[in-house]
């Protein structure tokens, strides 16, 4: 099934609503079975996050990492088969900059089969994630 730079980028729209709800049902039924999530050496939650509940455990392991007040999403675009989307997390102290990311997702058969996020700089978000370990 393929899919239209819309209907990517509605997909995209529909998938962040339910993780940002915390709706993991809707969620997982978005992506394939096969699904990889990958996060960059250098990170705090390096590595791939796979399968159907591969999306939550990353999201639970980035919630858990640092105080993220906001997800502010600015633009995504689509091609043929990937929707990229840009980003800024803000963290809860506003003395920590955000983190400004583009997230890379693939589309196969109608689902979101791959999502890898690239940071434009790391630094603010391991300093959030170092701020929050400093403060427990």
């Amino acid at each position: 099934m393929t899919m239209s730079r819309d209907d990517m980028i509605a997909f995209v729209d529909r998938l962040y609503a339910a993780t940002g709800a915390g709706d993991w049902d809707t969620a997982s039924a978005m992506l394939t079975d096969d699904f990889v999530a990958h996060e960059a050496e250098g990170l705090p939650m390096a590595g791939e996050y796979r399968g159907r509940t591969g999306l939550r455990d990353l999201y639970a392991k980035v919630m858990g990492l640092c105080d993220v007040a906001a997800l502010d999403r600015i633009e995504t675009t689509a091609g043929t088969d990937y929707a990229v989307t840009l980003l800024s997390l803000r963290f809860a102290d506003p003395a920590l900059p955000p983190a400004e990311i583009c997230e890379r997702f693939r589309f196969r058969d109608g689902k979101c089969c791959e999502i890898k996020p690239f940071y434009y700089d790391p630094a603010p978000f391991v300093a959030a994630a170092e701020a929050k370990s400093a403060a427990l």
